[in-house]
């Protein structure tokens, strides 16, 4: 499929496709055997990539760490307890994150509480 029908596939703009390739996160193939134009071709495994891509980034994962995790689906070349070691430190993270933004509601509401009670 072409960049097009991709996009419409996986539900994310050709700017962002082509960023995406730049990153180094997925990656089209040219038809050697037309000259005529520079179109790339994509596969199914570059929808589920995409769709790896979106869903990973709105848990919070960096660029960088979508990348390992491509390379840990998508390779054999990553042993399972390195896997399981990416995905557990994601998961502290998202623990400190969790309980950080724990802390800033409770500042916040404080502050909300001051300004109705004409504290500031």
């Amino acid at each position: 499929m072409l960049i097009g029908e991709l996009s419409k596939r996986a539900g994310v703009t050709a700017h962002t496709i082509r960023f995406y390739e730049k990153s180094g996160l997925i990656r089209g193939k040219r038809d050697e055997r037309v000259k005529s134009n520079k179109y790339k071709h994509y596969d199914e495994e570059t929808v589920e990539k995409l769709m790896l891509i979106r869903d990973a980034k709105s848990v919070g994962f960096t660029l960088a760490e979508i990348g390992q995790l491509i390379d840990a689906w998508y390779s054999r070349r990553m042993p399972v307890a390195h896997k399981l070691t990416v995905l557990n430190e994601k998961l502290v993270s998202l623990d400190e994150r969790i309980r950080q933004l724990k802390a800033m509601k409770k500042m916040i509401s404080q502050y909300k509480q001051d300004v109705a009670d004409g504290h500031c």
